[in-house]
């Protein structure tokens, strides 16, 4: 969307467009993740969510948990709830408004040279005032429809936000033991070849330099599994963080896991009542015509929430202008009111009782206010232009990380199959120049690079299929389209 084509005259569509695309995202998002994200009052779940320490735990079972106990999502939760309020009390001002005030009042009368005469009144009355034409609470009963709106579409991103958060530091944490189970592995396998160099040193086949060359090798490696146990607690103190339990062991990633699965079927949302239309993107190098990164852009730009509620926001801040330039314009209400009033005198026998009612129409016109509605007027329509850069600098953010999020996943898959390759060459290697040594035609140092080659190339592949699957789902939610379909997905691969 152009910045000039977001005016006065297409708010109301696109507002009508806006709130359609609302409602049918969150019919997807929150009737999908509302299955996995379990009632807290559910025995059930606190009871499976206290047992996790004692067995192993999958991504849905810490989503479970994290839904429950995110402060960040709980936050989103109850702003949602306090924004849904926004609707009914934009409503009221255009309602009737009453009220009632009573009184009794006491007096003591005295004229000079007679006594205290005491008197008492007493009086009540209800006024309801009805608006008729007031052009400042039909523009805040407008806002009050779209900030519900805004708050729909902030909590159903917040959903889709826990998703990734989750997934990103499960996946971490995983990725953490890769690393810490490798260099235990790289040092175990180092510390046979060091004692082989010793021997081979002991009986003369082989000079010291290897020794030396296997022990630095093996002084690094310790270092290094240090600081990945201490880099995998720091991994999962940040995923219980988000769930708030101990999270126990976590499943790990197959090896053979189909990653392409992930982002195969991309789902269009719901427009005029039609059908939703299936696009497969199968890998990086199969990517049809139709299904370019455009398309995901397109859709991002659409029905992104991020981009609903910043476009609704700007259609607030144009209401508030409307509102500060109601202060010139003239308002009538509608007037009914019943009232009583009685009074009466202990010592002069004065007694008074008296109802009385009226209804009138009253008009409001506003003359003059020392400059204030005008200053008012140009402080909200340069919070409209802010707030329209705001929308304009949203959209561009939103097609950006949906560009990131497709070229990482795209370009993922095809590094997982090359890392893949790259594993079962690594290995020959390793295995040639074992056999190399082991005859005489390589040197240790050989086959301490063939080891770190393969080590490295394993840690590469697993990190690599780790974002693959991450950048997978950060392009549905940047098109709006994640849901618990997915992450049942994800699941799925963990073994």
């Amino acid at each position: 969307m152009k910045l000039n084509t977001v005016n006065k005259s297409a708010t109301k569509p696109n507002q009508k467009k806006m709130v359609l695309a609302i409602a049918i995202a969150l019919a997807s998002s929150t009737a999908s993740f509302s299955s996995l994200a379990a009632d807290p009052t559910d025995q059930k779940v606190v009871a499976t969510a206290n047992a996790t320490s004692t067995q192993e735990s999958d991504l849905l079972t810490l989503y479970r948990q994290a839904a429950l106990s995110d402060p960040v999502f709980n936050s989103a939760k109850y702003n949602y709830i306090a924004g849904k309020e926004k609707l009914w009390q934009g409503f009221s001002v255009l309602t009737p408004q009453v009220t009632a005030v009573g009184s009794e009042t006491k007096n003591n009368l005295t004229r000079k040279g007679e006594t205290e005469v005491p008197l008492k009144s007493r009086a009540w009355s209800v006024r309801l005032t009805q608006p008729l034409f007031n052009w400042d609470k039909w523009e805040q009963f407008r806002q009050g429809d779209l900030a519900t709106s805004i708050a729909e579409a902030q909590y159903a991103a917040a959903e889709q936000d826990l998703v990734l958060r989750v997934t990103e530091a499960y996946f971490n944490v995983l990725n953490a033991q890769d690393t810490l189970n490798l260099s235990r592995n790289k040092k175990t396998l180092i510390k046979e070849q060091l004692e082989q160099a010793k021997r081979n040193f002991e009986v003369g086949t082989a000079t010291i330099t290897d020794t030396h060359e296997a022990q630095s090798r093996y002084d690094l490696v310790v270092a290094q599994e240090l600081a990945a146990e201490a880099d995998l607690l720091i991994k999962r103190s940040a995923l219980e963080q988000l769930t708030g339990s101990n999270i126990g062991n976590l499943k790990s990633l197959s090896s053979q896991a189909k990653i392409e699965i992930i982002a195969k079927e991309r789902k269009i949302k719901l427009k005029n009542n039609q059908k939703p239309s299936k696009i497969n993107i199968e890998n990086a190098v199969a990517v049809q015509p139709n299904q370019d990164i455009q398309g995901w852009i397109k859709q991002a730009e659409d029905v992104s929430y991020t981009i609903i509620a910043s476009k609704l926001a700007y259609e607030i801040a144009q209401k508030d202008t409307n509102r500060a330039i109601a202060g010139h314009a003239p308002s009538i209400d509608l007037i009914a009111q019943r009232g009583y009033n009685d009074s009466e005198s202990g010592g002069i026998g004065v007694n008074y009782r008296a109802y009385s009612s009226q209804a009138s129409i009253q008009v409001t016109i506003p003359l003059f206010s020392g400059g204030y509605t005008q200053s008012v007027v140009r402080e909200k329509s340069a919070l409209a232009s802010k707030a329209l850069a705001d929308y304009e600098n949203t959209r561009r953010s939103v097609a950006q990380a949906t560009r990131q999020a497709y070229l990482g996943f795209t370009s993922g898959l095809a590094q997982v199959k090359a890392y893949e390759a790259a594993e079962i060459s690594a290995l020959s290697a390793l295995d040639s120049n074992k056999l190399g040594y082991e005859v005489g035609v390589r040197i240790n140092i050989d086959v301490l690079n063939a080891q770190d080659t393969l080590f490295t190339t394993r840690r590469d592949l697993a990190k690599s299929r780790y974002d693959t699957i991450l950048n997978g789902l950060k392009l549905k939610a940047q098109a709006s389209v994640l849901s618990d379909e997915d992450l049942q997905a994800v699941n799925a691969l963990l073994k």
